[in-house]
């Protein structure tokens, strides 16, 4: 019986999934991760982590980036909780915004991180139990315009399940445009 807060022993290791297209991130975690007792596997985009799953590989952590090449990181989610429901998700993103905090907590991961996150924030996010306010970028002061508009666009984005064009037509912006503004970095509040 597999339970909730799985620490790694001498005799058997806990799997841990690193997806994240930035393949210096991945080995850098690797490396840490396996320190501390974690049998690591890296994927850098969806398909290579359906392939490790698809073999048989059922990993009691995952570790997943938002933005991948084709389809995003929340894709993975449900994939990896299918294969093992007990399996603790922790989704991190250098595009944090609420709507998509809210989706990957819908879908089954127990927290979202924003990059650039250490080793002890991603363990104690393993570690915590559901999803819940915790699990959501903090707010202490009012959003700024941009900002807002930052989060309506991520929300639209969500909506349309990650086709820019479609979300330039719902927007009624110029798809360039749109492009532009994904391409940045969130703006702080």
């Amino acid at each position: 019986m597999k339970t909730a807060n799985r620490k790694p022993s001498l005799d058997m290791k806990s799997k841990l999934l690193i997806v994240d297209d930035n393949q210096t991130f991945c080995s850098t975690m690797e490396c840490l991760f396996a320190r501390r007792g974690y049998e690591v596997r890296l994927a850098h985009s969806v398909g290579e982590a359906d392939a490790l799953l698809n073999n048989g590989w059922s990993p009691e952590f995952a570790l997943l980036d938002l933005r991948l090449p084709g389809q995003g990181g929340l894709a993975l989610i449900p994939r990896i909780r299918a294969k093992d429901a007990q399996c603790r998700v922790v989704m991190l993103t250098g595009y944090a915004s609420i709507a998509t905090a809210v989706e990957a907590i819908k879908l089954g991961a127990v927290q979202y991180l924003p990059k650039p996150v250490d080793l002890e924030a991603i363990e104690a996010a393993f570690g915590r139990g559901g999803g819940g306010s915790s699990a959501l970028p903090e707010n202490k002061e009012p959003l700024s315009v941009d900002r807002l508009e930052w989060e309506h666009i991520q929300r639209v984005l969500t909506e349309q399940n990650g086709n820019v064009s479609a979300t330039a037509r719902a927007l009624r912006m110029h798809r360039r445009t749109l492009q532009r503004k994904l391409n940045k970095h969130p703006l702080p509040n």
